[in-house]
């Protein structure tokens, strides 16, 4: 599905499509997490890209491709937008989840927060550069996961 940056339905739209998606697949228990993970994967292409040089033209709207992918066990959802700069995938922990709560909320990191949520919902998540500029930023749901109280690392914890 291709939506574009300027359109104030994009996120919607493409929620609407993962939920129509894994309806259609039966797996209505993992719909509202796809709708999650698409609707901040798209809204991170929408608010913090920039489109590269090729993809520049005056008056055009963004484009950012939405795709879904099934396999027997396994899940992918892509998003695929015009800017080549890697998205910023957080790694380990900003502050010790014991110190967090006696944090102030100004010491919070403004940035990440939407892809951390994306990490602990799916159970990996990657991106790579497109051939002629842009990238795309893929995410895999394992199947054969029971997924009861969320994804495999929340039931770790």
């Amino acid at each position: 599905m291709t939506l574009f940056a300027d359109s104030p339905d994009a996120a919607r739209a493409a929620r609407g499509m993962a939920r129509s998606t894994f309806q259609d697949w039966g797996l209505q228990s993992l719909a509202d997490d796809a709708q999650l993970v698409v609707s901040e994967l798209v809204s991170n292409a929408i608010h913090h890209t920039t489109p590269d040089e090729c993809y520049v033209v005056p008056g055009a709207s963004r484009r950012i491709d939405v795709g879904f992918r099934r396999w027997p066990k396994w899940l992918f959802i892509e998003v695929t937008d015009e800017d080549s700069s890697p998205p910023m995938i957080p790694i380990g922990e900003v502050f010790s989840p014991a110190l967090v709560g006696d944090l102030p909320e100004a010491l919070l990191p403004d940035s990440g927060r939407g892809l951390r949520i994306v990490q602990h919902l799916v159970d990996d998540l990657w991106w790579a550069p497109g051939e002629m500029g842009g990238k795309t930023v893929m995410c895999r749901f394992d199947l054969d996961v029971p997924r009861l109280g969320g994804s495999p690392r929340e039931r770790e914890c």
